[in-house]
């Protein structure tokens, strides 16, 4: 099982907004703080169903202080997190490169917000798609 921050923002104007650093395009709501943490436990399991059907990789949990680096916003909102069912198996793979190589990999992996690992999973799958 896999555990991903959640930050619940509140606007006065507004109901509870719920947003998950990992997964940009994922965002719940509710007019009560219990029904925005339920809502966030349903939405976020739902939406990473959709990337698995789609072939995407989940990205690795973000920690809390690269979750408030990322995004400012984040510091005025309030952290929770919510446990998503895994359902494969991950293993750990030992592989030999040049280090310049994998020196570069991190940092374009870094920057697109990816870790090593999801990254070359990502560019395996969609060069075996490509059928490379």
């Amino acid at each position: 099982m896999r555990t991903y921050l959640a930050f619940l923002h509140k606007d006065p104007e507004s109901d509870f907004t719920v947003t998950f650093p990992d997964f940009p395009g994922c965002i719940t709501a509710g007019s009560t703080l219990d029904e925005a943490r339920a809502m966030a436990q349903e939405a976020l399991p739902f939406h990473i169903e959709g990337l698995l059907e789609d072939g995407e990789i989940l990205p690795d949990p973000k920690s809390l202080d690269a979750a408030l680096e990322a995004d400012p916003m984040n510091k005025e909102a309030v952290a929770f997190l919510v446990e998503v069912p895994g359902d494969e198996p991950v293993v750990r793979v030992n592989i030999t490169a040049p280090k310049s190589a994998l020196t570069r990999i991190d940092h374009y992996a870094a920057s697109i917000g990816m870790s090593r690992s999801a990254f070359l999973i990502q560019s395996a799958r969609q060069a075996m798609q490509r059928g490379d």
